[in-house]
């Protein structure tokens, strides 16, 4: 395969079938990239989850050269490998993953999320008090995807809500395939300038909340703390506010899934598992083989750039039965949406509570909520690293209860 295709084609949440056809055919395959260098892609769930377990597939960005797998216009071919970010641990290995990672556990274990709960939902229902206050149809992603995740990272790593569409605006041009380099260091530029600012100010000052947790531990230097916020915040928003439209998207082009888990909210948490899997819009992740490693019949050789599509993996039918359909019944344990191994996302657990959450209150609140669009006009964020759309047009025939 030459570039990675990005054009769904087989619907908006299935992998584009190109990618489909190679995991059917060689899971674990070759690939040329756009500048040339020949690498990797894996598809299958099996290889994809040894792979991510396996410490010779590096994360570092620093070791090898980030062979980016797109078109991408106005992007120069990188000849060298990037600087590591100080703070940055998704883009490290162990010791140094290990080390900035265990400073957060605490912050996110499975009993401190359960505390919020409550909150979060207060959070979702307020959101959608307002959307209730507007004239059909909105946006979904403006007026409740976006806002709910937003609000309770912010309120967790201290970061003023008032600021939001600062951080989100550099967040969202950050996070554009084919922006140019000029511009994605703008965006980088600008967004870790805003926390470097704000955590000097929690280790002068700290308040009641994760960064300020963090600011004051004497072995974390504002550059490295200045890296965790970007991660934290980033990673605390987009995916989850993408999660909550694509998701109601899905929902409503299932009409019958919907109406069940209406009937039934104790359907909730496997059908949050289920939506996890079905899109998993976290989707392409890089890895770096450090040596020789033989993964799925094949041997990758050391210094090869591998691509991990965990979409087509979590449709893998090697996996799952019927992958291509949602299926709330199904028990989708074992779907790769977070991750795998040492960097398993940190806040899966965050993220579920507000899935759980907000969709509960969506379907209840809004029991005849629809497209305000036909479905082929909603704008999908193929241009975008992590996958969602840019505006979800919804209306409602009745008043919200």
């Amino acid at each position: 395969m030459h570039t990675l295709p990005t054009e769904r084609d087989a619907g908006p949440f299935a992998p584009p079938g190109a990618i489909s056809r190679l995991r059917d055919a060689r899971p674990v395959s070759p690939m040329t990239f756009p500048d040339g260098h020949e690498g990797w892609i894996v598809t299958g769930h099996d290889a994809a989850r040894r792979l991510m377990a396996d410490a010779r597939f590096s994360s570092r960005q620093d070791i090898g050269v980030l062979h980016m797998p797109y078109e991408t216009p106005g992007m120069p071919a990188m000849t060298e490998p990037s600087p590591q970010v100080p703070g940055l641990f998704i883009a490290m290995d162990p010791p140094d993953h290990t080390r900035l990672r265990r400073k957060l556990t605490g912050a996110f274990t499975v009993r401190r999320m359960r505390r919020l709960e409550e909150h979060i939902v207060e959070i979702a229902e307020r959101a959608l008090d307002e959307m209730a206050r507007l004239r059909p149809p909105v946006d979904l992603v403006r007026e409740f995807a976006l806002p709910v995740p937003s609000l309770v990272i912010c309120e967790m790593l201290g970061v003023p809500y008032a600021d939001r569409e600062g951080f989100q605006a550099d967040s969202a041009r950050f996070l554009v395939k084919d922006q140019s380099l000029e511009e994605k260091v703008a965006a980088y530029t600008g967004l870790t300038g805003y926390l470097a600012e704000l955590v000097t100010g929690k280790r002068a000052a700290p308040g009641d909340d994760i960064l300020s947790d963090l600011a004051v531990q004497e072995d974390l230097g504002i550059e490295e703390l200045t890296g965790i916020a970007f991660l934290l915040l980033l990673a605390g928003h987009e995916t989850t506010a993408n999660m909550l439209a694509l998701g109601t998207f899905a929902l409503l082009e299932n009409p019958g899934q919907r109406a069940e888990l209406r009937a039934d909210p104790a359907l909730m948490p496997g059908a949050v598992e289920e939506l996890l899997r079905y899109l998993s819009i976290a989707d392409i992740f890089f890895r770096y083989a450090t040596e020789d490693v033989e993964l799925g019949g094949e041997t990758i050789p050391a210094g090869s750039t591998v691509v991990v599509s965990l979409l087509a993996a979590d449709r893998d039918p090697q996996r799952f039965d019927d992958p291509d359909t949602l299926d709330i019944h199904r028990t989708a344990r074992g779907h790769l949406a977070f991750g795998h191994g040492v960097h398993q996302c940190l806040g899966q657990q965050l993220a579920r509570i507000e899935m759980r959450a907000g969709f509960d209150a969506l379907l209840r609140r809004f029991p005849t909520l629809q497209l305000a669009v036909p479905a082929c006009e909603v704008r999908l964020k193929t241009d975008m690293t992590i996958y969602g759309v840019h505006e979800l047009p919804v209306t409602w025939t009745a008043t919200p209860r």
